[in-house]
């Protein structure tokens, strides 16, 4: 297995991603390749700063970087032997089993969409994230802030996607697929979520459980939360800040700890040829050694082939 990483990409690139990246390169099997992607010369003398002394990282020179204000289009085009670019290129010559970032946000969606591109049936591909359950379990939120407009057969595709994803990824059984609503009741919410609702309710491809609220985000009721990418981002933005606001307080909690966005490392693109794998711009060292592990089993559970194989 190889796994790219953009070195570049973050608002603490490289130091901060290259030393996640050794202590990842530490616990994984040695039959997996780490490619660090970006300037060689600086990502070899943070590798030489830390003593790492192992055989499971590569570099592969990128000498240009998507800054994070960039605009994504045009940013792809006029720098194509960026870090970002280079990976995408990696990812879909193969070379690569999975491209992981902190960077650009949009240039990965638009690398994403235009290098490998949407399989076949996916009308947008969502973003993923993962919210921390009073039970111990992670429940996979989708979208988290690719769509943040969306018609109820997109909402309704992303609970099919979700709902492998959960399968797949975390060995969930038919996974509890649920609709992030103002109400539990069918008629309530927006036309776009009334609509979602019948549409989900009829697809006996998923275990629909109907409605939740925003009360019961962190309750367990749900295995897979379905919203739009603007709800989506909102939600997962408030669990993250009441990890701050606590940590600031010197208060420690079990749970709460599971909000901080390091500890899953990143959010896959669900839907598209390849596995793509976006982290928070802030990731520290051990966010992108999480990142790691989380590419790590995307790749495992050959998710991307699962979706494929549903859709076909």
């Amino acid at each position: 297995m190889k796994i790219g990483i953009d070195a570049m990409g973050g608002d603490f690139a490289p130091k901060a991603i290259v030393e996640g990246i050794i202590l990842a390169a530490n616990e994984i099997p040695a039959d997996t390749t780490i490619v660090l992607i970006g300037n060689v010369q600086d990502i070899q003398q943070i590798i030489d700063n830390q003593n790492y002394k192992g055989t499971n990282i590569e570099i592969v020179e990128a000498n240009e970087t998507i800054e994070m204000g960039e605009h994504p289009v045009r940013a792809l085009q006029s720098k194509p032997n960026s870090s970002i670019g280079v990976g995408f290129k990696l990812l879909k010559t193969g070379e690569i089993d999975v491209f992981a970032s902190a960077g650009n946000t949009g240039a990965m969606m638009v690398g994403s969409l235009f290098s490998i591109k949407t399989i076949e049936g996916v009308q947008r591909p969502p973003i993923a994230g993962f919210a921390p359950q009073i039970d111990g379990k992670l429940a996979v939120i989708l979208d988290i802030g690719a769509n943040a407009d969306v018609k109820p057969e997109m909402l309704a595709q992303f609970g099919v996607l979700g709902s492998i994803y959960a399968e797949a990824t975390m060995g969930i059984d038919t996974p509890r697929v649920a609709l992030m609503n103002i109400g539990e009741e069918e008629e309530k919410g927006s036309l776009v979520a009334q609509q979602a609702y019948k549409l989900m309710k009829e697809n006996t491809s998923i275990n629909f459980i109907g409605n939740i609220e925003g009360k019961d985000f962190f309750k367990g009721k749900a295995d897979v939360i379905v919203t739009d990418g603007f709800t989506g981002n909102i939600l997962l933005k408030m669990g993250e800040s009441l990890y701050g606001i606590m940590k600031d307080r010197g208060i420690r909690d079990e749970f709460l700890d599971k909000t901080n966005y390091e500890a899953v490392g990143g959010s896959p693109i669900i839907g598209v040829n390849g596995n793509v794998i976006i982290a928070h711009g802030s990731s520290s060292a051990t966010a992108a050694k999480n990142m790691v592990h989380l590419c790590r089993k995307v790749v495992e559970s050959k998710v991307t082939e699962k979706i494929k194989e549903a859709l076909s």
